[in-house]
């Protein structure tokens, strides 16, 4: 699915060159699972945007299902990722004046659904979620676990194949954080790759596999490779 070859991102700050991620050989297979861990700073996010095409490398080539993503035309980036790349924030990134159905039909617009099928999808995943009754809500009237629900009903709305989560349980209370757990561990059954980037050790533990950073520096288990 992915796969990083020769790869660093460095950025200059006063004046000094800083190394903010850096990997020889990293893949993360089809239908995996794997959270990537480590203290604030430490290249989680950066190795999140570098798989989610929002961040080119400054040396070295990211690859997504064979093809070079930096390498491609921006408009045939940007497709893939509003196509078949998912994202979760933990901010949710909700428009605050559309209802919770609303937010669910922003996607299938801009893939250019027709307004039933846009309203249709995002009836079927609002229930799923467990929100079917709170689907005229706008965000200020959620929860906050309701508020990330609704996140993730959206991020499935296109029916991507890989979902990139950035601390997806960073604001939620312990019902509302198994309840995104579980579901996904439920996509995730569904043979969708996810990667999940989390401060939280036992969310961690749920992943198939445990990616850690430090300093930008990759250290994995075994079932990844990584060549330092």
């Amino acid at each position: 699915m992915f796969v990083l070859d020769n790869v660093t991102k460095r950025y200059t700050r006063r004046g000094k060159d800083v190394v903010a991620f850096r990997a020889n050989q990293l893949e993360i297979p089809v239908g995996s699972y794997t959270a990537i861990v480590g203290p604030s700073g430490s290249g989680k996010t950066t190795l999140l945007s570098l798989f989610g095409g929002m961040l080119s490398p400054t040396t070295g080539r990211v690859h997504f299902d064979g093809q070079s993503l930096y390498d491609m035309p921006v408009a045939e980036r940007t497709r893939l990722r509003r196509t078949r790349i998912g994202f979760v924030f933990q901010t949710f990134n909700l428009v605050p004046y559309l209802s919770a159905l609303e937010n669910v039909e922003v996607p299938l617009s801009l893939a250019g659904k027709s307004a039933n099928q846009q309203r249709s999808r995002a009836e079927t995943l609002l229930g799923r979620v467990g929100l079917e009754d709170r689907m005229d809500h706008k965000p200020s009237e959620l929860s906050v676990g309701q508020q990330q629900r609704v996140a993730l009903a959206r991020t499935l709305a296109n029916e991507p194949e890989v979902i990139l989560a950035d601390e997806p349980t960073g604001n939620l209370d312990p019902e509302s954080r198994a309840a995104v757990l579980a579901f996904f561990d439920e996509i995730h059954r569904e043979g969708r790759t996810i990667v999940m980037v989390t401060h939280d050790t036992a969310a961690a533990a749920r992943a198939d596999s445990r990616l850690s950073l430090r300093d930008g520096v990759l250290a994995l288990d075994d079932r990844l490779q990584h060549a330092a």
